[in-house]
């Protein structure tokens, strides 16, 4: 006899079956592309059933989105042929024999890129529970602004650039990327919250725009029309004659370079993504930058890599928490381009690097 499982409907808590198995469509990698953009012939979709059956510590759930994500280039390179696409998901939960999971909850997860899935609670990054902030409409924000994007931006600015809380006058900080899924929120976040005076790149007038008008920004930088470091350098001087005291790092090139020569004294970096080399071959020297070691040792600057996840699993900070009543307060606005069905994730994951999104991509099932 199948079990019952409750959905919350407009109408209240409505009973259906939940039969043995379950249809679902899995993204897999079938080559290694190292340089160059990921093509469709590169991956398949393939087409199997799940089986609703539970062990204990277990949560049957339906994905409703996929993330499509620049780090993902990486993996791309290096993970096993026609295996699953390990990637960010959010969704809900249809079926738990976990006492802290209940059927309708809605939760956002690192894991393989197939519709229906069974998660083990235990062992590796447990999913993160949506329930409290956020609805099924806007579940996207589980793997955007309430999920790694979200994470990255909080952590990499409030931890890892820590701007100033009372300075003497407004710290400048500079985004690479800033249209995109991390960027719009590091700087709406030091503007609205530490009011810095926030400088962003992005590609186009459109972009530029967005990042003023929708986003608060001061400041907006074209990339597409500078060509080299000492191009870079002269529009940030253009803005910040100064010069900087943050710099958040998505992009790597020639963004880094002309940061750097703008730090001043007791400047940091946060690095967090290099997106301007991941299509680029192990090796390849173009893909590297240039530290002044003197630079940073008598100005006094930090630089500092990192990864998202001590703050999206609870272990810094107060991340889920504070970004959603950022977000029900109207202190963060998102961008989002949205892409329907599993098979246009390749598409989604290309308009990363021509551009062609705004903010964050997500597939939609």
């Amino acid at each position: 006899m199948a079990d019952a499982k409750y959905i919350q409907g407009k109408a209240g808590l409505e009973a259906q079956a939940v039969p043995a198995t379950l249809p679902c469509k899995t993204l897999k990698l079938m080559a290694n592309p190292m340089d160059g953009m990921p093509q469709a012939e590169h991956f398949k979709i393939e087409e199997s059933t799940v089986s609703t059956e539970l062990e204990d510590g277990h949560l049957l759930v339906q994905v409703l989105c996929m993330s499509a994500d620049p780090y993902l280039r990486g993996q791309i390179k290096s993970a096993p042929i026609d295996a699953p696409m390990t990637l960010f998901l959010a969704g809900k939960v249809l079926k738990s024999s976990s006492p802290d999971w209940v059927v309708g909850d809605l939760f956002g997860a690192n894991g393989p890129a197939s519709t229906v899935q069974v998660i083990k609670l235990k062992g590796g990054m447990p999913p993160w529970k949506l329930t409290e902030h956020v609805t099924e409409e806007h579940i996207s924000y589980g793997i955007g602004v309430l999920g790694m994007p979200g994470s990255t931006a909080y952590g990499g600015l409030i931890d890892v650039l820590k701007p100033a809380e009372k300075p003497a006058a407004p710290e400048v900080v500079f985004v690479s990327a800033a249209s995109g899924a991390v960027g719009q929120l590091v700087g709406q976040l030091a503007k609205k919250v530490y009011g810095c005076k926030v400088i962003g790149s992005a590609g186009g007038e459109e972009k530029g725009k967005l990042l003023i008008e929708k986003f608060g920004f001061d400041h907006s930088i074209d990339y597409k029309t500078v060509q080299t470091k000492e191009e870079m350098v002269s529009k940030l001087k253009e803005v910040a004659p100064d010069g900087i005291d943050m710099y958040f790092e998505n992009v790597g090139g020639i963004h880094f370079d002309a940061a750097f020569a703008c730090l001043r004294k007791f400047g940091r970096v946060a690095c967090c993504g290099v997106i301007s080399n991941y299509n680029k071959e192990a090796g390849d020297v173009s893909a590297l930058n240039s530290v002044n070691l003197g630079q940073t040792i008598y100005q006094c600057q930090r630089i500092e890599g990192f990864v998202c996840t001590p703050w999206l699993s609870g272990q810094r900070g107060k991340f889920l928490e504070d970004m959603s009543r950022w977000v029900k307060d109207g202190t963060l606005t998102m961008e989002e381009t949205f892409f329907d069905g599993i098979e246009n994730w390749v598409p989604a994951f290309q308009s990363l690097f021509t551009g062609s999104n705004k903010g964050k991509v997500v597939v939609r099932m």
